[in-house]
């Protein structure tokens, strides 16, 4: 599949001119403009290349880590069962852990059990 990495950089200089950073807290789910990325690496979809991210620890107003969502189900210990979202049954993929500009986030989704959060901080920290 050809990606259109000229279409996502249009769409990145606006994101960086936005002036305002959103308010977020830990366990919350976001729609987020992680755009189009190398390789394996997971990418947004639509115009805004947008997907759901779990936000699991803020650093300041302007960054945090976030956990991208998927609906594909593997058995691996880096997918871990979110739950439904949307309709649809969720995955965290741990091993996509990265650091965002909250520029970034478009609507805020939810916000996750506790016990499942739980559960994905458990799984990031089994990676190191």
């Amino acid at each position: 599949m050809q990606k259109d990495f000229d279409k996502w950089n249009e769409e990145k200089k606006r994101i960086h001119t936005t002036e305002e950073n959103r308010f977020y807290k830990a366990r919350e789910i976001w729609w987020c403009s992680v755009g189009i990325n190398v390789g394996f690496e997971q990418d947004g979809t639509s115009n805004k290349f947008q997907r759901p991210v779990l936000v699991l620890k803020g650093f300041s107003r302007q960054v945090c880590w976030i956990v991208p969502l998927t609906t594909s189900q593997k058995k691996n210990p880096y997918h871990v069962r979110v739950g439904v979202i949307e309709g649809k049954e969720c995955f965290a993929i741990t091993s996509q852990l990265r650091l965002i500009d909250t520029k970034r986030f478009t609507d805020r989704l939810t916000i996750l059990d506790k016990n499942v959060f739980e559960e994905i901080r458990k799984a990031v920290r089994f990676l190191v």
